[in-house]
């Protein structure tokens, strides 16, 4: 992956962190994408303190503008895109009859359209150069109803369908698009789950009264877990593969 360029969405923790320095460590030129900008700063100093080429880009997926101008600013700065992930995301949690709107338009607005907005603004610019690979970061909860986490699953099952269509319209140009749907991972994200240990007992030996299996290799995903799966789908190694979804659980959604 020397001297490629990867533009990485939700740069500033958990898995998107954890993709960033996996591909700078891999030889790529990382374009760090996310709105918490001085979040952004501190990772992106942590990265080039140990030598990587990782450049920061504040933009807010949700917004259009935002998006379309900060790839073209990527693609000045550091050259033409070879590689796109998708791993912004944000976690509402509650039963559907307490979700507000604005709890329900925050999620799809992030989880569904950020990844539109990116895909589309970065397809556009891969399909005249005739390569290029997308990674889309879901979740095993598109395939598998979890209690209080409706929305979250919902814009995830969209980001997973969109991802595939458009990997089904563009493979004729030489671009491949697929998923990683990894499950419980200790990210801060997670965490907020929690309200006490008890929680965290629960999401790896599992939960009845949720109707929520375990994870049966027993343990957490570390993020990066969830960062070697979506760097293989990148790498010409995986090049004859593409529209598939490739879900690191630890076996937590049997296999769905």
């Amino acid at each position: 992956m020397d001297n490629k360029v990867a533009l990485v969405t939700g740069a500033a923790g958990g898995i998107g962190a954890a993709v960033a320095r996996t591909l700078g460590e891999r030889g790529a030129v990382v374009a760090a994408v996310d709105r918490d900008a001085e979040q952004l700063a501190e990772v992106v100093a942590k990265l080039t303190a140990d030598g990587l080429r990782v450049e920061a880009f504040p933009a807010d997926v949700t917004d259009s503008a935002s998006v379309e101008a900060a790839v073209a600013r990527i693609e000045v700065e550091l050259g033409p895109i070879d590689y796109l992930v998708n791993a912004a995301g944000v976690l509402r949690l509650g039963p559907v009859r307490d979700y507000t709107d604005e709890d329900w338009q925050t999620t799809f607005a992030v989880n569904a359209t950020g990844v539109f907005h990116l895909s589309r603004a970065v397809v556009n610019r891969m399909v005249p150069r005739g390569r290029g690979a997308i990674v889309t970061v879901a979740s095993n909860a598109a395939v598998t109803p979890r209690s209080e986490m409706a929305a979250y699953a919902a814009s995830k099952a969209a980001a997973t369908l969109f991802t595939k269509s458009l990997g089904l319209e563009v493979a004729q140009y030489g671009v491949r698009c697929n998923l990683v749907a990894p499950g419980s991972t200790d990210t801060p994200m997670l965490s907020s789950m929690w309200a006490d240990e008890t929680d965290r007992q629960h999401t790896v030996a599992g939960n009845p009264d949720a109707y929520r299996v375990g994870i049966p290799l027993g343990k957490l995903a570390t993020p990066q877990d969830v960062a070697n799966a979506v760097v293989f789908l990148l790498s010409d190694e995986a090049g004859h593969i593409t529209l598939h979804d490739l879900t690191v659980d630890g076996g937590a959604s049997l296999g769905a």
